[in-house]
C-alpha cells in the first residue's frame, strides 16, 4: 500500500539591515540572520491525525529529525509550491545539519497542476481552495505573527499551529479534487497485482477506446470513482499487424 504525505512548512524572514523600504538591493554584509524554519505540519493521506512540529516544542534538530523521517517513509508528498520553496527549504536545513537525504520520493506539487490546467484568477491555495468550496486559510494578524512566534509568544504559537494544520487540511481537500487532473501521479497500480486507477487506486473503471503511440497500442480507460484516465500495461499493438511509415 502506498504511503501519501500532505506537507506544509512554515518559516521565519530573512533580517537585515536596510535605508529604504522600495526596490532595496541587500548586500549579503548587510543579513543580520537567514531564514529558517520555523514548524511543519502533514498528515498520511487519508489519515486523520496531524503532526505538528516546531521549534517552540523541540529543539530545531529534533523537528529537522522528525520530518526527515516522515519524508524517508513516504511514496510521494503532496505539497503547494514545495518543489520551489518546502523541498528545497528542507533539503538546504537537512545539509546545514549535516544530515543525509531522505529517500527519494515523488512530489506532486498542486500549485503546479494549478497553472497548468486551469486558470484561476489567482493561483494562492487560499483562493483556489475557496473558489471550490472546500474552505480557506485560519485568519491570523500577518506578519506580525511571525515576530511574535519568533519571540516566543505562546499565544502566537497556538495561532501559528492552528493555522499551519488548516493549511494542511485545505491542501488534501483540494489534492482530492484536483486528483483526476494531476499528470505523472505516483502510479499507484504498482502498489497492486491487479488493474487499478493510477491516481487513486480504484478497481471501478471503464475501458474507453484506445490509446495511440507511435509504435505501441494500449487500452485506455476512465476511472468511476475520480475521474482520472488512463491506459493499460499490455501493449496491444504487438498482436496487431505491422505497418511501416515510407512517407
Amino acid at each position: 500500500m502506498s504511503k501519501i504525505l500532505l506537507l506544509d512548512i512554515e518559516t521565519s524572514p530573512n533580517t537585515a539591515h536596510v535605508w529604504g523600504i522600495w526596490q532595496q538591493n541587500i548586500s549579503i554584509n548587510q543579513l543580520l540572520e537567514s531564514s529558517e524554519i520555523l514548524c511543519f505540519a502533514a498528515k498520511w493521506l487519508g489519515e486523520k491525525d496531524i503532526v505538528f512540529k516546531s521549534i517552540k516544542n523541540g529543539t530545531y534538530k529534533s523537528m529537522l529529525k522528525s520530518i526527515h523521517k516522515l519524508l524517508d517513509e513516504a511514496d510521494a508528498v503532496i505539497h503547494y509550491n514545495g518543489a520551489r520553496f518546502d523541498i528545497p527549504t528542507l533539503n538546504k536545513a537537512f545539509l546545514l545539519a549535516g544530515m543525509f537525504p531522505p529517500s527519494p520520493v515523488k512530489q506532486i506539487d498542486l500549485l503546479r497542476v494549478a497553472k497548468s490546467k486551469f486558470r484561476f484568477v489567482s493561483n494562492k491555495l487560499d483562493y483556489v481552495a475557496q473558489s471550490l468550496g472546500l474552505g480557506k486559510k485560519h485568519k491570523h494578524e500577518g506578519h506580525e505573527l511571525w515576530i511574535k512566534c519568533m519571540n516566543k509568544d505562546t499565544a502566537a504559537w497556538k495561532i501559528m499551529e492552528t493555522y499551519n494544520k488548516q493549511d494542511v487540511i485545505l491542501l488534501e481537500s483540494v489534492y482530492e479534487a484536483f486528483k483526476p487532473w494531476i499528470p505523472n501521479h505516483l502510479n499507484l497500480s504498482v502498489f497492486e497485482n491487479s488493474l487499478v486507477c493510477t491516481n487513486c487506486g480504484s478497481k471501478h473503471y471503464q475501458k474507453r477506446g484506445i490509446r495511440v503511440n507511435l509504435s505501441t497500442k494500449y487500452n485506455r480507460y476512465q476511472c468511476q470513482d475520480c475521474g482520472a484516465w488512463f491506459r493499460g500495461t499490455e501493449n496491444i499493438a504487438a498482436k496487431s499487424p505491422k505497418f511501416i511509415s515510407i512517407s
